[in-house]
């Protein structure tokens, strides 16, 4: 295998981290929406958690882009 070949798949096999990091940020919105509902007294409280959810779950799809490129350009 040429070591371009390799790249490439490490690039794709490291990139996909970023679909499940669209399905884990689909679960943090979809589960508070869905708990604001139920109990929207409740909603503000838990707001700074979908936040830090969020923040976390971002930052790790982040982290995931960039080694994709860093073994794809590197």
């Amino acid at each position: 295998m040429e070591a371009d070949a390799a790249r490439y798949i490490g690039a794709g096999i490291a990139a996909l981290a970023l679909g499940g990091i669209g399905i884990g940020l689909g679960q943090i919105f979809g589960s508070y929406l869905s708990g604001a509902l139920r109990n929207p007294s409740a909603a503000p409280k838990q707001f700074t958690n979908l936040l830090i959810g969020f923040a976390l779950t971002e930052a790790t799809g982040l982290f995931a882009l960039v080694i994709a490129f860093l073994i794809l350009f590197s």
